[in-house]
């Protein structure tokens, strides 16, 4: 969480970017597929990602 976070912040990541599938996720941080999934539910719970059913989890854009 902490890691998407700063990417967002520093503008790795920016509003309306698509994050990586699950499975590339789990490569990338070396954990199982329910901490990601309970990471980015978190992320989308404080408002940070939007997930889209069959289309990916995305950068929330910015508020206005």
């Amino acid at each position: 969480m902490r890691d998407v976070e700063a990417k967002i912040a520093s503008g790795e990541l920016r509003p309306g970017d698509q994050l990586p599938s699950i499975s590339q996720l789990r490569e990338q941080y070396r954990c199982s597929a329910p901490t990601i999934k309970q990471a980015l539910a978190r992320l989308q719970e404080r408002g940070v990602l939007q997930g889209h059913q069959g289309r990916g989890v995305y950068v929330t854009p910015a508020p206005d």
